[in-house]
């Protein structure tokens, strides 16, 4: 439990807003993954749908909560690292 109080602490939510958010990513990555999953199929299709969800939550979990609790340097930290395409 301590982890748990330790980890909503350092990210400024409470459980149920947490909860939320995580969820929404899961659901976002689940559409993400079966766009790829369609894409190995069919090449034409979803041809950046998978980068363009990834960079969206990278920007929402990282970038965005980084800008609350870090110096005004830090938006862009470790974008450099992401795939352009999936």
């Amino acid at each position: 439990m301590n982890r748990t109080k330790s980890h909503l602490n350092s990210v400024g939510e409470s459980y149920f807003q947490h909860m939320r958010h995580a969820l929404s990513f899961t659901w976002a990555l689940l559409a993400a993954s079966l766009c790829c999953l369609i894409h190995a199929f069919a090449p034409s299709l979803f041809e950046k749908t998978g980068s363009r969800v990834v960079t969206r939550l990278y920007d929402r979990m990282a970038v965005n909560r980084s800008k609350l609790t870090a110096a005004p340097e830090m938006p862009t930290a470790g974008r450099e690292n992401l795939p352009i395409e999936v």
